[in-house]
């Protein structure tokens, strides 16, 4: 049996999970990829614009040989247990146009469907969010660097899907990803700060984020983030836990961190531009807003960042009945 993580605020983020071994290793033979295809044991990944082919709650693996209308991208690694004829499966990415997704992914199966990775987050278990985490994070390096950054020719794939070379110049690309942190900001009163994004529905709140600029320690972004989106200072960001975010390459990294001594927490304002309103909650007051407001989705460090301040009183979590 596949291990599936319960996805609870004492485990991890869910697409911070995985049962894979990516085999780096293999990546340096250039024939792997068609040995790999060739092999009647290597199971495929598929890909359609942005969307998984699931039943269930499992991804839909087809022989990697079946079809022949699809593109290989990359070798994404290998079962870390042996199967019934002691073998370690190998995984690959493919994607499909429309004519072989219809005609072969789901075939002879009334419940696959095509979903989109935020959507299967928190239902797949370890490996199949492991490995639609990785495709989807390797399918957008792909589709956007398909250009030498340096001189503009045209890259070749290489290292089975984890490197791209440029002909021209001799520059070797790899997959990219941008550091931000989120932050779960706390007051004396263990209250937590939510804010309204400007680009979201007036009543969707969320703990504050940002991108690690150049030349900063992950801790001198958390302070300055704080400051710039909310006015206040704070103090003490401590580590708690990290998620992959591929929409395109994020790697969202989570802290908590409380309100400087001798500060008003209720002196915190929203910028106005990216921020547009900020409100402190207790967990009394968050678990009965009901439909007042908006939380981040399941599959998000966000909601997971939420959930462990509420749930640390041993109380409800979100979307949680509270008993009246």
């Amino acid at each position: 049996m596949r291990k599936k993580s319960a996805l609870s605020a004492t485990i991890q983020p869910p697409l911070s999970r995985s049962d894979i071994d990516r085999d780096d290793a293999r990546r340096l033979d250039p024939g792997a990829l068609g040995e790999l295809i060739a092999d009647p044991s290597t199971r495929a990944v598929l890909l359609r614009d942005g969307r998984f082919a699931v039943s269930g709650d499992a991804l839909v693996l087809v022989p990697a040989d079946r079809l022949d209308g699809a593109s290989t991208l990359a070798y994404l690694g290998r079962s870390t247990a042996a199967g019934e004829d002691g073998q370690r499966t190998g995984f690959v990415l493919q994607t499909v146009d429309d004519d072989a997704a219809e005609a072969v992914a789901l075939a002879g199966d009334a419940d696959a469907r095509w979903l989109a990775l935020r959507d299967v987050a928190t239902i797949l278990d370890d490996r199949d969010a492991g490995l639609a985490t990785e495709a989807s994070a390797l399918s957008n390096w792909h589709t956007s660097s398909g250009y030498c950054p340096r001189c503009g020719s045209a890259t070749t794939v290489v290292k089975a899907g984890w490197a791209r070379d440029c002909p021209s110049c001799g520059n070797e690309i790899f997959p990219r990803t941008d550091p931000a942190v989120i932050v779960a900001v706390h007051d004396d009163e263990d209250r937590i700060l939510l804010g309204s994004n400007a680009l979201w529905e007036h009543n969707r709140y969320s703990v504050l984020a940002g991108f690690v600029e150049a030349g900063e320690s992950l801790e001198a972004a958390v302070i300055r983030e704080i400051s710039e989106e909310a006015g206040v200072p704070v103090v003490d960001p401590v580590y708690l836990g990290s998620q992959p975010w591929p929409f395109p390459r994020s790697l969202m990294l989570g802290y908590r961190a409380r309100v400087a001594d001798g500060v008003d927490p209720d002196g915190a304002r929203a910028d106005g531009e990216e921020i547009l309103d900020l409100r402190w909650f207790t967990r009394e007051q968050l678990r009965a807003i009901g439909d007042e407001i908006i939380l981040p989705g399941a599959s998000s460090i966000a909601h997971w960042l939420i959930e462990s301040w509420l749930t640390a009183d041993g109380g409800p979590g979100q979307g949680t009945p509270v008993s009246p």
